[in-house]
């Protein structure tokens, strides 16, 4: 029941936040931010907001300054929309999942081409010795 509505919060929160920031906030330093995720806490008392910024670093680190700048206004929109008692704080989180997906990609490009270059040695190899190694029993003469 209570994880039920964790989730339910959770959810609720991201929606939140992210209509917010595509109302746009005052701020010339934010990106474009999508907001990946929200995590909030048994007690609910606090929410991870995960989020990832199209652009390079300097782009990720002005979004970041304007997220961390900008906490109070969105924690107060969010209490405002929630009918909770206590609003929980905001944490914003850079999430690096879709650097990390393309690290994979590439590592997994790098296993294929690997493959595919062993598959190219092995169809032209032969064998190093017999090419049936294994011991065949011996055929017995019926004259014995």
């Amino acid at each position: 029941m209570a994880a039920e509505r964790q989730a339910r919060m959770a959810d609720r929160i991201r929606v939140l936040i992210a209509q917010r920031l595509e109302k746009g906030l005052r701020d010339p330093r934010l990106g474009f931010v999508t907001i990946t995720d929200v995590r909030v806490t048994g007690d609910l008392q606090h929410a991870s907001v995960f989020y990832t910024v199209l652009g390079d670093e300097k782009a990720r680190q002005d979004t970041a300054d304007a997220l961390r700048a900008a906490t109070g206004l969105l924690r107060s929109e969010v209490g405002r929309q929630l009918s909770v008692r206590l609003t929980p704080t905001l944490e914003f989180i850079h999430d690096a999942i879709p650097e990390n997906a393309g690290h994979i990609e590439d590592l997994l490009r790098e296993a294929a081409e690997r493959d595919a270059a062993v598959a190219g040695l092995a169809a032209g190899a032969t064998h190093a010795g017999d090419e049936d190694p294994y011991v065949k029993p011996r055929e017995f003469d019926d004259a014995e």
